[in-house]
């Protein structure tokens, strides 16, 4: 789960920022229609939160061009202009939520979810390898019935190897599900997170092994 925001308000940015990356996954913060292009052409992203008025335009301009991509992200507007018929302009022109300022944590969270679910509906939103299962919109992992709790990156790290069991996810896709794009990366920072999601696994009697491919990637297979 990757999150792009495109906030000009420092103060709002960076708290959206820090509260989707503890609630949701990775999340990365421009400030203008420019950036936020430049950003989606180099990283896939599940969801997109947009501030409407932007220095460089309108951010219901950007709606065309997500919609296109594939896999599509889910599109959530953030702005002051309240009006109905502004709400109903902007679910026209594509966005999956609209979401007045100010707004509650609690609810803007639940109304990600809930855009999340939808997008997901179409497909399973439940990755099983082994006795392992991971809710990608719950965000959370199972061993059979019994709970897990990884830290935010090893859960990220977790579910691109689980969506794409048996095969070898390449080093760079796994660093760009576990970064963000400002994130200062050690040279061993992604092995020293894979070693301790091994361990983790193993401790709670997970049937799944991730193997190292030297110097292309890992994979995750039922052991």
């Amino acid at each position: 789960m990757r999150v792009l925001v495109i906030e000009d308000d420092p103060e709002l940015g960076a708290w959206l920022r820090a509260t989707l990356t503890q609630a949701l996954g990775p999340c990365d913060l421009v400030t203008s229609l420019e950036d936020a292009r430049a950003a989606i052409a180099v990283a896939a992203f599940d969801l997109v939160v947009i501030d409407r008025q932007l220095p460089d335009g309108e951010g219901m301009s950007l709606l065309a061009e997500l919609r296109v991509l594939r896999p599509q992200p889910g599109t959530i507007l953030l702005t002051a202009l309240d009006d109905p018929e502004e709400i109903a302009n902007a679910l026209d022109g594509g966005a999956d939520d609209y979401v007045g300022k100010p707004f509650e944590p609690a609810e803007l969270i639940a109304r990600m979810r809930a855009v999340l679910r939808r997008l997901s509906a179409a497909r399973d939103t439940v990755i099983r390898v082994g006795n392992l299962r991971f809710d990608s919109v719950q965000r959370s992992v199972h061993r059979d019935d019994t709970p897990i709790v990884l830290p935010r990156r090893e859960l990220a790290l977790l579910e691109l190897l689980a969506r794409r069991a048996g095969r070898v996810v390449l080093r760079e896709a796994l660093e760009g599900a576990v970064y963000c794009f400002d994130d200062d990366i050690q040279s061993n920072a992604l092995d020293s997170h894979v070693s301790r999601l091994r361990r983790r696994l193993r401790e709670a009697d997970c049937e799944v092994v991730i193997r190292s491919v030297r110097g292309v990637g890992y994979m995750l297979s039922a052991s």
